[in-house]
């Protein structure tokens, strides 16, 4: 209902859970990259602390910035409170650019501020990729099934937002078990808590609390200072001419932001399935702004629209909780505090508010698409499966040679291949699947979701596009490559003519799945 009367209030008491569940994501985040760049790849503290983390939180400010000004638009266009869509650096897109572009540079020179230039060079150039995606994001909105771009979202959060910190409570329970009950109680099951204490907050006091009695917590000033932020452009410079001097280096950095544009539209249509509304394009170029504000000032690390903004609106949050994030998390990087937090906070007690996002995005979209459509959701999630394996084998490999075990094969070996299919390790499979995993599952899904609707030239559109990723080793590749006519490709080839060309030799009743249930589907609320 829209009067003159209504008045959007950025902050409501809701968004002090809300920004608890936030700065938590946030924190987790920083601390993991921060901890890699210092102790995997060797990067001095002073550019660890002193030029990443402060970067990376001028990039969070000036995007958060943007999405407070788009609530308050929403909010007067509909006259009806909204919730701002979260923000932060992106958990996926990150450790791609961990391990596919620093570490790299890092394992071949032993230079880890070359790394460093290269990561920023590479931040640089991947945000005006990411921006790019505003010229197609609208169109590909309109055509992709919601159960697509969903399920996709879905299985990123069951198996890295949601598995992989729920195996970290259970390797340190004492202190993971005491914060996850409380994140059950007072944010699955919204049962009140003492004093009306956020659960978030309160599960990281006890779980801090916990982890000083057993002796996993401490309290150090080591790395506490002031960290102004600054601009880096000679480095940033360095950094983009050795990225074009070595252009095979593009070959993971363009793939990898086409996922982070998608994913922030996908995550723009999980917002609109909760009920609020925002523009596409405009999300992707702040998303994309945002990337490059924070490499200029030293971070490597993209920007996105978080996954979880259901969660936030099931707390009742408005933009306050955004807000508080973009005070908070610069202060603590201008003034050196994520070193102190980093040893204070265990990761056992922040990860079940993870937990909790993952929960919430997965039991949303199950409410937010047609019951039909659930086939198409859980399609979309099987990819990243097969990503989570591929990710885990590799670590596997590394752990074993890193205690001394001689003579390891490296993954993709013939012989070891074949000794995994031998023991139902179905490794060339899910190597497949693993590759381009967030278009892969949004492509299955909206081919499932249009078959279900009988919608078969948008399903045939889906498999022929799918076709051309492939060809170009976008999906199912290892990098991007001359065009070539795999199997892959080949099938779905073979799946688009059939999706075009069967329906035309029948009668249009003949193509009506008498088996589906026929509902509505479900309505956002009321404007």
């Amino acid at each position: 209902m829209r009067d003159g009367s209504y008045t959007y209030k950025l902050f409501h008491r809701s968004d002090f859970s809300a920004f608890w569940a936030l700065f938590t994501d946030n924190l987790i985040n920083l601390m993991v990259l921060a901890g890699i760049c210092q102790f995997v790849f060797q990067m001095p503290a002073d550019i660890v602390y002193g030029r990443i983390v402060p970067g990376a939180a001028i990039a969070i400010l000036a995007g958060i910035a943007v999405y407070v000004g788009l609530a308050k638009r929403a909010a007067a266009q509909h006259g009806r409170d909204v919730t701002a869509m979260p923000y932060g650096i992106s958990t996926p897109v990150m450790f791609v650019y961990l391990f596919g572009v620093i570490g790299p540079i890092y394992w071949s020179t032993n230079d880890p501020v070359l790394a460093w230039q290269v990561g920023i060079g590479a931040g640089f150039m991947g945000g005006i990729v990411a921006a790019m995606g505003a010229i197609i994001g609208p169109w590909l909105k309109r055509v992709t099934p919601r159960a697509g771009m969903l399920g996709t979202l879905c299985g990123i959060a069951l198996v890295f937002i949601g598995t992989v910190p729920l195996a970290t409570v259970f390797e340190n329970p004492f202190i993971g078990f005491a914060s996850m009950i409380i994140i059950l109680w007072g944010l699955v099951g919204r049962f009140r808590l003492p004093f009306n204490i956020p659960a978030g907050l309160l599960a990281l006091i006890v779980g801090t609390i916990v982890a000083f009695a057993i002796g996993e917590a401490k309290i150090s000033t080591d790395g506490v200072g002031f960290y102004p932020p600054m601009p880096y452009i000679g480095d940033l410079i360095a950094g983009i001419q050795h990225l074009f001097a070595n252009p095979e280096l593009f070959l993971v950095l363009v793939p990898v932001q086409i996922y982070n544009f998608i994913e922030t539209m996908n995550n723009v249509e999980s917002a609109e399935a909760a009920g609020d509304h925002y523009p596409v394009a405009t999300c992707q170029i702040t998303d994309g702004v945002g990337t490059m504000v924070g490499a200029v000032f030293g971070s490597p690390f993209p920007t996105t629209a978080y996954i979880g903004h259901p969660a936030y609106k099931r707390m009742g949050a408005h933009a306050g909780y955004i807000i508080g994030v973009g005070v908070v998390i610069p202060l603590a990087a201008f003034l050196g505090l994520l070193a102190f937090l980093n040893n204070l906070i265990p990761v056992a007690a922040a990860a079940p508010v993870l937990v909790f996002v993952a929960l919430s995005l997965i039991t949303n979209t199950a409410h937010s698409v047609k019951t039909d459509h659930m086939a198409a959701v859980t399609f979309a999630m099987m990819p990243h499966v097969s990503s989570f394996l591929m990710v885990k084998w590799g670590s596997l490999i590394g752990a074993l040679g890193a205690v001394g075990v001689a003579g390891l094969p490296k993954l993709g070996d013939e012989a070891l291949t074949a000794a995994l299919l031998q023991q139902g390790a179905h490794f060339e499979g899910h190597l497949a699947l693993s590759q381009g995993a967030i278009l892969t599952g949004l492509i299955w899904g909206a081919i499932v979701a249009s078959v279900i609707d009988g919608n078969f030239k948008n399903a045939g559109g889906f498999a022929f596009a799918a076709a051309i990723m492939s060809a170009f080793g976008i999906i199912h590749g290892a990098s991007l490559h001359w065009p070539e006519l795999s199997g892959v490709s080949a099938g779905y080839l073979i799946s688009a003519a059939f999706l075009y060309i069967y329906p035309l030799f029948h009668k249009e009743d003949e193509l009506v799945n008498e088996n589906v249930v026929v509902e509505e589907a479900p309505t956002t609320p009321a404007e």
